[in-house]
């Protein structure tokens, strides 16, 4: 287990001190193309430049803007949406409505394919998905901007809420609602999707069904980060396209895989009986038969 959580701030690791790394961490900027030059996770004003954790001797993305270093990730979409003689482009944050004009969300990145005068002739919908992260990463971030030099070697292991990645949360409260809402529209539709994810959050889901390439309509596009001891940076790779089916897909993210319903009795019987303690008799009155009364 690292001593200390974050493994990348504002695009460096914290024991980076080249010139460039402290340019970034003194004006706050994201090297990751955002949307401004600055960072803007969590608050404009105040961000949480924290773009990765450590979970033991692996890194979590937890900046779903970390996923754009070098547009890499708009080039293995648009492989997998078109083909190799297709011209695209990518455009980020598009509102999607359902039929009635309500919002769906914004999907991430939607690649479109042009002819010769501009006329957009197709599109993939590209989600990326970082991870969400239990505890508080703030506060060691915080310390350590407090005096970068200084607190780069910290000790932060024995504080309380010490900041992990929560798979679960990210699959059951973020992956799972997009597939099935903006997913579902982009698949009514007939269009490709992909979701980008880091490499450790996609060992997580459980089996999912794969499909040969020419027969897909959903990519997982997943991701890694590997340490240039060089440049002592990280640099995204694409480890493997996992080439899907929306369908099947989607039935094995949003569908739990059932336990045994013996298990379950056995718990309510343990509370039933925890209630019948003669120190603790139920609070709830005998139903009594209507004809009684």
């Amino acid at each position: 287990m690292a001593k200390q959580p974050l493994a990348e701030v504002f695009g460096f690791p914290i024991d980076n001190t080249s010139d460039e790394a402290q340019r970034y961490r003194k004006n706050r900027l994201c090297p990751y193309n955002n949307r401004v030059p600055s960072c803007t996770k969590d608050k404009a004003n105040a961000p949480l430049g924290v773009c990765g954790v450590f979970e033991g001797s692996t890194v979590a993305i937890t900046c779903p803007i970390r996923f754009r270093e070098n547009w890499i990730v708009a080039e293995d979409a648009a492989q997998f949406f078109f083909p190799e003689s297709a011209h695209w482009t990518s455009l980020t944050e598009i509102r999607l409505n359902d039929r009635n004009g309500q919002s769906a969300g914004n999907i991430d990145m939607v690649l479109v394919a042009y002819d010769e005068r501009g006329k957009v002739t197709d599109f993939g919908a590209l989600e990326v998905q970082a991870v969400y992260i239990s505890g508080n990463v703030r506060r060691p971030f915080e310390y350590f901007m407090e005096d970068t030099a200084a607190h780069r070697n910290m000790t932060w292991n024995a504080r309380d809420l010490y900041p992990r990645p929560d798979y679960l949360s990210s699959s059951r409260k973020r992956l799972a609602p997009q597939l099935l809402y903006k997913g579902g529209i982009i698949h009514s539709w007939g269009k490709k999707q992909a979701v980008a994810l880091h490499k450790t959050f996609f060992e997580t889901l459980p089996p999912l069904p794969e499909v040969p390439r020419e027969n897909a309509d959903f990519a997982w596009l997943v991701y890694d980060l590997a340490l240039n001891p060089n440049n002592n940076r990280y640099h995204l790779k694409l480890d493997r396209i996992v080439s899907a089916a929306f369908e099947p897909t989607l039935a094995r993210i949003t569908v739990p895989e059932v336990g045994p319903l013996g298990n379950f009795m056995e718990l309510l019987q343990n509370r039933l009986d925890e209630k019948l303690d003669d120190n603790n008799p139920p609070d709830a009155p005998l139903l009594t038969d209507p004809t009684e009364i």
